[in-house]
């Protein structure tokens, strides 16, 4: 069953890949429709449905990618596919970046076309001057939402920076730790090879020594004998 299951990953970890792609490649496409084809609020709010709804795909996907990656035995196919879901994570935030900025240009674009069809109509100029301040007004406020969804965003960056160096210091303290130990150990394996190498050396003396003894003590029973019977 084991086998099974290594066999699976990297087949689906290539989908998710190219589910990624597939869905990257459609918010840019949206992002196109926002800046070309988009003439009224209606249809851009559409189309930034749509994105959302791409985005949240895109999003599971990345996530699917790094718990693949995660279930991996191999450390150098672990951190590959951690590479490739961070790439696309900061993918992700670009892509973000340039919805943020394609719908505030529309919007504008979306603003200054009603502001021109209400000057083009001659109407009354005090309901001109009412229209051009909702308008502005509507601007302002549009403008200031993205950039605070911009500040939000840097804001995100950040933070994930901060957590991708503590992670790195972590990693670091692990291996420095690891380090010690196989010091430590050879430490260890040192002092037991000088041990072994005593104790061998004990162990000869030893039987040079019961050798002698025995020698002596067959010489002196050779001695009483020969005394004994001569």
């Amino acid at each position: 069953m084991a086998k099974e299951a290594k066999s699976v990953q990297p087949s689906s970890s290539t989908a998710c890949v190219k589910e990624i792609v597939k869905r990257d490649l459609e918010i840019g496409a949206l992002i196109q429709d926002i800046r070309s084809r988009c003439s009224s609020v209606d249809e851009l709010n559409d189309v930034n449905f749509k994105i959302k709804e791409q985005i949240k795909m895109l999003q599971t996907r990345i996530e699917d990618l790094e718990r693949i990656a995660n279930e991996q035995d191999k450390e150098t196919d672990r951190q590959s596919m951690l590479k490739d879901a961070d790439n696309y994570r900061k993918q992700l935030t670009t892509t973000k970046t340039s919805v943020r900025k394609a719908n505030l240009a529309c919007k504008l674009s979306i603003d200054k076309n009603e502001r021109n069809e209400l000057l083009k109509g001659g109407a009354d100029p005090e309901v001109r001057k009412r229209s051009n301040k909702e308008s502005l007004a509507k601007t302002a406020g549009s403008i200031t939402e993205n950039l605070m969804s911009l500040n939000r965003m840097m804001a995100s960056n950040v933070r994930q920076s901060e957590l991708t160096n503590q992670t790195l210091v972590k990693s670091s303290g692990t291996i420095q730790d690891t380090q010690e130990e196989f010091k430590g150990m050879g430490g260890v394996i040192q002092t037991s090879r000088s041990l072994l190498t005593k104790y061998s050396r004990r162990e000869l003396t030893d039987r040079i020594l019961i050798f002698l003894a025995v020698a002596l003590f067959l010489a002196t029973v050779l001695y009483i004998l020969k005394k004994r019977i001569f």
